[in-house]
């Protein structure tokens, strides 16, 4: 079944809470690169994520807006989906 862009949004915040290089963000969120591109290309043309230099690598990391919207999905999922 296919992931809405909201799933996978989300699951892109919620890997880079605390950071996170591109490769990582690809295997835990289960993309090939474009796909995973594009989406950080949204996400940081919406300031939802930043990116930083670490040594020779670029850190993904979720901002406070990006936190918000990680969690207004979260409940949104939890008042449509409850058990």
């Amino acid at each position: 079944m296919k992931r809405s862009r909201e799933e996978i949004s989300s699951q892109i915040l919620k890997i880079c809470l605390d950071g996170a290089i591109k490769t990582k963000i690809v295997y835990q969120a289960n993309l090939n690169f474009r796909t995973a591109n594009s989406y950080l290309d949204i996400l940081i043309k919406n300031q939802h994520l930043i990116e930083t230099i670490q040594g020779e690598q670029i850190l993904y990391k979720t901002t406070t807006k990006g936190e918000n919207l990680l969690e207004w999905i979260n409940k949104i999922n939890d008042t449509l989906f409850q058990k």
